[in-house]
């Protein structure tokens, strides 16, 4: 119950502040900026959504039931993407295709032309830019989720469909993707979630979203409870897609009636469909890892040895030191979670199991709000009690401190080790405990002495996802961190926004070269799923 009521703190912190606040002021919002933010990033999750559908179901498909050349390298080569973050791949690409960059630079050069004026060049700085960005970022998700389901289908069905006169297309379109439609549904929705919760590349790309407004409100005009009220609209947004989802899935089966499930016999793509499948595995992996691992690579080499100064080392340092502890309270708190769960089955203990967990459905922006506000007032009340009774000012003991965004770092990413620890606990018998308890030892030694060396694969994976992902975060970490403490993700941020790009390209190599470390488990883990299917 405490780990629970800690994790939700955030939430309703949020959601308490939104009612308190001004009152005459939610109306004032919802004349002026709101419908313009909600507007926006309506389209941008529309467009979003579409793209990550498109090239996540599509590539999902070519590599799980076609032969091609290259099927092999694809297969894993398109997870990459996982590894670059989003505000990364804006960042290259502003700087690769803005005016003053390497491409339009050169196609002046070739015609001529000197000003803008003289000719037509499709502005990366816009919404349609933002989710091209993020659909090629992003749609890993689908296909991650859409693969899976692909390669766990009956073949028999496929089979069964091609007698009865269908062709691959027809095949795919009328039964493979049916039966897959709730892994890519659930793909397409933490793709979205993602979107939502934004911040880098669209403040990069200047797209007015409800992130950006709430920013803006809390920091720029320094209204905290404007800024709630905007991120209550903003959770709304999220529990809408969660609520479709299921309302869409509501009433309908996606399983196999068979005693025995045979895989799916891969479809021989001649010359002309081969090359097109090349193609269609490859415009994603290029445009959203390579070409934008290349020019920061490019970026780094110029800057040479230079590059590898006392800053860096500092911002290198201070991002490991927060990813470390910050993924070993996780697991530690998931392994609790994880374990209380399995020995204690009731209702009350499944339900605050996943209210802790919570926090991964709430956008760094949001998070870092709902930290902020509970912490600022107990350091408050704690600094005027303090001054009130024994004439001494406390100041900050809990907001803008470590502390507070190892905090908000916990509680956004539990979700991950959770998930992770409680999956590996599910592969252990109840035969085990029953043994351990029957040979003398309590709950807690059972824990010690079976689950925890049974779980070492799951324990190095939960650190290893919360680990990458809290070396990513920007956005809360851009507003918790303390004063003049900087991390990789934050130095390159700070440096993009002066257009300076490539005096943080190491710093962006660097989280893209953590991000790596997951896509080599993911790969591992597809692996697996095609030997079983």
């Amino acid at each position: 119950m405490l780990v629970a009521a800690l994790a939700s703190m955030p939430l309703f912190a949020i959601l308490w502040l939104a009612v308190d606040a001004d009152r005459d002021f939610w109306p004032h919002l919802a004349r002026t900026i709101l419908p313009n933010l909600a507007q926006t990033t309506l389209i941008l999750m529309v467009g979003v959504g579409i793209g990550v559908a498109v090239i996540g179901v599509a590539t999902a498909w070519l590599v799980s039931l076609c032969r091609f050349p290259g099927r092999g390298f694809f297969e894993w080569a398109l997870l990459l993407p996982f590894a670059m973050p989003a505000y990364l791949v804006a960042y290259t690409y502003v700087d690769f295709l803005e005016f003053a960059g390497p491409v339009q630079s050169w196609i002046r050069e070739i015609a001529g032309w000197t000003r803008p004026h003289d000719y037509w060049f499709p502005d990366i700085r816009s919404l349609g830019g933002a989710v091209l960005v993020l659909s090629l970022t992003f749609y890993p998700y689908v296909y991650l989720s859409a693969r899976t389901a692909f390669l766990q289908q009956s073949g028999a069905a496929l089979e069964v469909a091609r007698t009865l006169g269908h062709t691959p297309w027809a095949v795919f379109f009328r039964v493979a993707l049916p039966l897959a439609r709730p892994a890519v549904s659930i793909g397409v929705i933490l793709a979205l979630m993602e979107t939502l919760g934004d911040f880098g590349a669209v403040n990069h790309f200047a797209v007015r979203t409800l992130t950006i407004g709430m920013y803006d409100v809390w920091l720029g005009m320094g209204n905290a409870g404007g800024s709630a009220q905007i991120a209550v609209a903003l959770l709304g947004f999220v529990l809408l897609l969660i609520a479709l989802e299921r309302v869409a899935r509501r009433g309908s089966r996606f399983h196999d009636t068979g005693l025995q499930i045979r895989a799916a016999s891969p479809f021989t793509l001649g010359p002309l469909k081969a090359a097109a499948a090349i193609a269609a595995c490859a415009a994603p992996l290029t445009f959203g890892f390579l070409l934008p691992a290349g020019i920061l690579l490019r970026m780094a080499l110029t800057r040479g040895v230079d590059a590898f100064d006392a800053a860096y080392a500092g911002y290198a340092f201070n991002s490991l030191v927060l990813a470390g502890l910050a993924a070993g309270l996780a697991v530690g708190v998931g392994v609790f979670l994880a374990y209380g769960a399995r020995i204690s089955a009731g209702r009350l203990q499944q339900a605050l199991t996943r209210i802790a967990a919570i926090g991964y459905v709430i956008p760094g922006t949001v998070l870092a709000l709902g930290v902020m506000i509970p912490f600022g007032r107990f350091d408050n009340a704690l600094d005027a009690f303090m001054r009130d009774s024994f004439g001494v000012s406390t100041g900050l003991v809990l907001s803008g401190t470590l502390g507070a965004l190892l905090f908000a770092y916990v509680v956004r990413f539990l979700a991950l080790s959770f998930g992770a620890i409680e999956a590996g606990l599910v592969r252990i018998t109840p035969a085990m405990d029953m043994a351990s308890r029957s040979l003398g030892q309590g709950k807690a030694g059972t824990l010690w002495r079976v689950h925890l060396p049974l779980l070492r694969g799951p324990l190095l994976t939960a650190a290893l996802l919360v680990f990458v992902d809290c070396m990513k975060e920007l956005p809360a970490t851009l507003i918790l961190r303390p004063f003049n403490f900087d991390t990789l993700s934050t130095h390159v941020y700070n440096f993009a926004s002066l257009g300076r790009l490539e005096d943080s390209a190491l710093a962006g190599l660097s989280i893209v070269a953590a991000g790596l470390l997951p896509v080599i488990l993911l790969s591992r883990a597809m692996a697996g799923v095609r030997n079983e299917a």
